[in-house]
């Protein structure tokens, strides 16, 4: 006899939870929570074989399938919200590019309508507040200075969405913007920042607690003048976001972050650009030119890279076959420490009873099978 539609056992996989691996374990999904104990006449997938973890959450997204969410129309941001669901991510906040004020905090109204009906967990704002010395694919002639007013209006236009500014904190108004955000409760980012070690040291300790894509678009790190990176890697306040695409990073500074950071304070992001999910040819990213080939986005002027065509399948999936991080370490960097991060951990970011039933299967090769939000399955696994 059939069980009802919103009850299904996934039986038999390796279920990740917080706690640890449970082999040969099941999670129970009654409507779109995670329960306790399985309805009668429940349906049951067997997923022996397989990998079920929690749903990744990406903190810094600037677009999928073809779609800007910084210049695409409502029906182009769905489909970029969509791409990236399709490989996992079932938490997402959406990043906007440097560009004039004005055109930011409509960008914010529209955005915020996504975070109020539930499409998005918040809004990200990468620029104009950055540095020109460490730009990346930013428009140098838009970037201005942190003034805390001008932040303010981001955060009114954002009508309370806003989850995280990137800021060039040695910049001036930096410290002072640092605060005003800490006092909201929105996440200020070190990012695109040619700070000093102690410059860094005195935002983090203004309230600052992430790092913007460690090592990318930052001033490196160095014996007599070690920067930023050394004082984001050792601050235990700070989570450092890492794109792990084989492109932005070498191996070997994924592990200098794992190993001095840890697991705790590791966020995997993407920094997807349009072309995640898409494909190679000519993007726009703000009012810059990019091509992506084989797979790399960069600047049509100047070839810095321009964001990745990352999604958190492929993330994921190159974190503990290659890299060899043991894969509790990476679902608490993929799904658990963002959600931590982000305020929504009551609700996603684990496995734990009673959050949304957001979910990943896995194959063996950890390639992706199977992907569940909210109890509906935005890609059902074919089992055979």
């Amino acid at each position: 006899m059939a069980g009802p539609a919103d009850s299904t056992v996934l039986a038999g996989a390796r279920v990740v939870l917080p706690t640890g691996t449970v082999e040969n374990g099941r999670v129970i999904v009654e409507g779109t929570r995670i329960a306790g104990s399985p309805a009668e006449g429940a349906r049951t997938i067997d997923l022996t074989g397989h990998w079920v973890v929690p749903g990744f959450v990406d903190m810094h997204n600037h677009g999928g399938g073809g779609a800007s969410f910084t210049s695409g129309t409502v029906d182009e941001v769905l489909t970029g919200i969509r791409t990236h669901r399709e490989h996992g991510t079932t938490t997402l906040v959406a990043s906007t590019v440097t560009g004039e004020m004005d055109f930011l905090a409509e960008r914010a109204g529209i955005l915020s309508e996504l975070v109020e009906q539930g499409d998005l967990a918040g809004i990200h704002f990468e620029g104009p507040f950055i540095s020109p010395c460490r730009k990346g694919a930013h428009s140098e002639k838009l970037l201005r200075h942190p003034d805390p007013a001008e932040v303010r209006k981001l955060m009114d236009a954002a009508r309370g969405t806003a989850k995280m500014f990137t800021l060039a904190t040695e910049l001036p108004g930096g410290i002072e913007s640092v605060r005003l955000l800490a006092e909201h409760g929105v996440i200020a980012a070190i990012g695109h920042t040619d700070a000093t070690y102690e410059q860094t040291v005195e935002a983090i300790d203004a309230g600052a607690t992430v790092a913007t894509h460690l090592f990318n678009a930052m001033s490196p790190l160095a014996h007599r003048e070690p920067g930023p990176i050394a004082a984001l890697l050792e601050d235990e306040r700070i989570t450092v976001e890492l794109i792990n695409d084989g492109t932005h990073l070498h191996p070997a500074a994924l592990e200098l972050a794992y190993h001095h950071a840890g697991a705790a304070r590791v966020a995997l992001i993407t920094d997807a650009m349009d072309a995640a999910g898409f494909g190679d040819g000519q993007y726009q990213l703000g009012p810059l030119a990019v091509e992506v080939k084989d797979g790399v986005a960069r600047l049509v002027e100047g070839n810095s890279i321009a964001g990745s065509t990352l999604t958190l399948d492929t993330a994921f999936r190159r974190a503990v076959t290659l890299d060899r991080i043991p894969v509790g370490d990476v679902v608490q960097s993929i799904s658990a420490n963002p959600a931590r991060l982000l305020g929504v951990y009551d609700r996603v970011g684990s496995l734990d009873r009673g959050k949304d039933a957001d979910l990943v299967v896995l194959d063996a090769d950890f390639a992706l099978k199977g992907v569940m939000r909210k109890g509906e399955w935005v890609i059902e696994p074919e089992l055979g």
